[in-house]
């Protein structure tokens, strides 16, 4: 037994769980490994969060801080954070990405998303708590630079020339001016089906089941809702989009104007990110199978574009990476 599983076991024992047959459940793109513990009359699940590359103090927070507002992140039933470890409420399998997989039905599952995020919106200080990192302007276009720093070398061959770069940064500077000031809310992150559980037992939005939300920071209102509907590995049907975009401006009261100005300025920033992260995964961690999103993402970046805001960055994409770019087969 390894020194880190030997800390796990008597984490789990100092629990009241010595008796559970431990199952490993999953790893993610952190260091972060989970557990499903099980024994007759229950079941719990182990977060394996190794200091000191991983800090458990963020995802207890934020999972108190959810809870406290009515929503379905997981009870956590103890914890070590010292040394990397939490006893978590076992939320199940069924994530959004399972449950479509086997035919359920997807206006209940995005309208129940939907409807978290104005439970945030509508919460105290728009769900917000002292001390979270902005994502917004440098912040955003930071993230953004994936795009000319991993796609356009690999689509084109060569660097992207210095100053060009900079028209980049210039390009979204002139954006992001034209954010509506309509106020931060508490961002989750990565909010899409594959970090979101089916909970149909449950009333209302607790039916919808909260996952790593441990990165959570303060932005547009937005932001959360992009991720949601303009998924990098699923196409949402248009009428599901178009009505929880309707629901939540309609539910938060927003000017639907200024709402949708954000959306696209948020969904530009995204798929700029995510455009750079998939080439980055494949040419730096020989993962290929990500190539196969592109097409999907550079149409959702391509859309977002034609918003008037965008247009800074939309001549610059033209010109840098015309149509013929924009798609990259892996050798």
């Amino acid at each position: 037994m390894s020194d880190r599983a030997k800390l796990r076991a008597d984490f789990i024992a100092d629990s009241g769980w010595g008796d559970a047959r431990e199952v490993l459940l999953a790893g993610d793109a952190s260091f972060r490994r989970y557990f499903r513990l099980c024994r007759p009359g229950g079941s719990a699940v182990v977060m394996d969060a190794p200091p000191p590359q991983e800090n458990v103090r963020p995802f207890v927070r934020i999972g108190r801080h959810l809870l406290a507002l009515g929503l379905s992140a997981p009870e956590i039933l103890a914890e070590d954070a010292a040394r990397g470890f939490l006893l978590l409420e076992d939320l199940g399998d069924d994530t959004f990405a399972q449950v479509l997989a086997r035919g359920g039905d997807e206006t209940s599952l995005y309208e129940r998303a939907t409807d978290v995020l104005a439970v945030l919106h509508a919460a105290p200080g728009r769900g917000l708590l002292p001390g979270l990192t902005a994502y917004a302007g440098e912040a955003l276009i930071d993230a953004a630079m994936l795009l000319p720093e991993w796609y356009f070398p690999a689509a084109t061959g060569r660097q992207m020339p210095a100053e060009q770069v900079e028209a980049y940064r210039a390009a979204w500077h002139g954006c992001l001016d034209h954010v509506p000031n309509g106020g931060e809310t508490l961002l989750l992150r990565d909010y899409h089906k594959d970090n979101l559980l089916w909970l149909p037992e449950r009333p209302g939005v607790r039916a919808c089941g909260l996952l790593d939300f441990q990165d959570a920071q303060r932005g547009h209102p937005s932001y959360d809702l992009v991720s949601l509907l303009e998924d990098a590995r699923r196409d949402v049907t248009p009428s599901v989009y178009d009505s929880c975009l309707a629901r939540y401006i309609s539910a938060t009261g927003l000017d639907a104007c200024d709402f949708r100005t954000g959306f696209a300025l948020m969904a530009a920033q995204r798929h700029a990110r995510v455009i750079g992260l998939f080439v980055r995964l494949w040419k730096r961690d020989g993962k290929s199978i990500y190539l196969t999103h592109l097409p999907r993402v550079w149409r959702l970046f391509e859309r977002a574009l034609q918003h008037d805001a965008l247009q800074p960055l939309r001549a610059w994409v033209d010109r840098l990476l015309p149509p013929a770019l924009r798609r990259i087969e892996a050798a």
